[in-house]
C-alpha cells in the first residue's frame, strides 16, 4: 500500500446568481463554461461533493475513501472517533458581485433533529475587499421572532442588522444561529463545519435568469435564529506580525491561524503533538510545502491537506504570501 503524503484536491465550481469573476481574474483559476462563478470548493466531504485528489499516488481518489482506508493516520484518531468516514470540514473560497441572502444555519442540536448530521458554524477570512464593501453579522438591537417576521413581510428587515465595514485580511466568526450575509464585494476564504444547509430569510427581491425568485425559508429561520444582538464576530489580530504563526479562531470545529511570510522566508511545523489532519491554504501568493517525502507548490486559493502521520513540515514562500493553517483540537 502506498504511504500518505500532503495531498492536493481538484476545486468544484458553482455558478450563483450573486457570483462574480474574481476566481478567475484574481486567483487565475479557470471554471470552464460558467457564466460567473460563486462558490470554488477547494477540500468537501459533502456526499455528492466529495473531493478527488490531484497529485501523487492517490489521484483520483476520493477524499472519505482515504479516511476510510486510512482513518486516524489520516484525520487524527480523535477526529475519526468522532467524524468517522466523514471529512469534518468544508474549505471554499466565495466571491459574491452581488449581496448573497440574509440566511441562517441551524446548530448541531437542531440539525440531529431534522436528521442532519450537523450544523453549520463558520468563519471569514477577507481575501479581496472591493472599496466601500460590507457584510452583515447579526442584529443591531434584540428583535423579537413576531417583529422580525413583520419585517420580512413588510420588506424592511434591513433596518434592523448589523453592517460591517470589510477590508482585506479581515477575520468575521459566524456561529450557528447568527443570521448573516456575505455583500458585494467581499471575496473570502471559508471555513466551515461539513453542512451544506442554508435558511434563506430575505434574497433582495431578485430573479434568475428564468424570471423566478429563490426559495425562501421562514418557519425554519424562525426556528434557528438567534434573536438577541451579539458582537459583530470580527476577529481582532495580529495582522503585522510576519514569519510566525497568529491565532485567529478557536472552536470545538475547528481551529484556524494565519501565517504571513516575506519572500523566500522559511517556517519550520512540528504537529507531533497534535491529533488532527492540518489543512494549509493560500489566501496570497504561492509557497512550497517540503515534508520528508518530497516537495509540493500550493498557488493563491489552493489548500494542501497533512495527514496526522506526517509531524514535521517547512513552509517555504514563493513569495510574499499569507496562508491559513486549519485543524481541530
Amino acid at each position: 500500500m502506498s504511504v500518505l503524503y500532503p495531498l492536493k484536491f481538484g476545486p468544484t465550481y458553482f455558478e450563483k446568481i450573486w457570483g462574480g469573476q474574481h476566481i478567475k481574474t484574481i486567483l487565475h483559476q479557470d471554471y470552464g463554461e460558467l457564466m460567473n462563478c460563486g462558490e470554488a470548493w477547494l477540500l468537501s466531504g459533502l456526499e455528492g461533493q466529495n473531493s478527488v485528489v490531484c497529485n501523487g499516488d492517490f489521484a483520483g481518489d476520493e477524499l472519505n475513501d482515504l479516511i476510510e482506508t486510512f482513518m486516524g493516520d489520516l484525520v487524527g484518531d480523535e477526529v475519526f472517533n468522532k467524524y468517522g468516514e466523514r471529512f469534518p470540514l468544508l474549505i471554499k473560497v466565495i466571491d459574491p458581485l452581488d449581496n448573497l441572502s440574509i440566511q441562517v444555519h441551524p446548530d448541531d442540536e437542531l440539525a440531529q433533529k431534522i436528521g442532519l448530521y450537523n450544523g453549520k458554524t463558520e468563519m471569514w477570512y477577507v481575501m479581496h475587499a472591493d472599496k466601500g464593501a460590507k457584510l452583515v453579522s447579526g442584529f443591531n438591537r434584540d428583535v423579537t421572532p413576531k417583529e422580525f417576521e413583520q419585517a420580512i413581510k413588510d420588506k424592511n428587515i434591513e433596518e434592523m442588522l448589523n453592517y460591517e465595514n470589510v477590508k482585506d485580511d479581515d477575520v468575521f466568526f459566524i456561529p450557528a444561529r447568527k443570521i448573516h450575509a456575505l455583500g458585494a464585494g467581499c471575496m473570502v476564504a471559508e471555513i466551515q463545519q461539513t453542512s451544506d444547509t442554508s435558511y434563506r430569510v430575505y434574497d433582495w427581491d431578485r430573479i434568475d435568469r428564468y424570471g423566478m425568485q429563490r426559495q425562501l425559508h421562514i418557519d425554519e429561520a424562525l426556528a434557528t435564529i438567534n434573536f438577541k444582538k451579539e458582537d459583530s464576530g470580527k476577529v481582532n489580530y495580529d495582522k503585522k506580525t510576519k514569519n510566525e504563526t497568529v491565532n485567529v479562531v478557536s472552536c470545538p470545529y475547528f481551529t484556524t491561524n494565519v501565517i504571513k511570510l516575506d519572500a523566500e522566508s522559511a517556517l519550520k511545523k512540528d504537529y507531533s503533538e497534535l491529533d488532527s489532519f492540518v489543512v494549509l491554504m493560500s489566501v496570497a501568493g504561492s509557497f512550497f510545502l517540503s515534508y520528508e517525502g518530497g516537495t509540493e507548490m500550493v498557488k493563491t486559493g489552493e489548500c494542501i491537506l497533512v495527514p496526522n502521520v506526517i509531524d514535521k513540515v517547512e513552509i517555504i514562500a514563493n513569495e510574499d504570501c499569507k496562508l491559513l493553517e486549519v485543524y481541530i483540537v
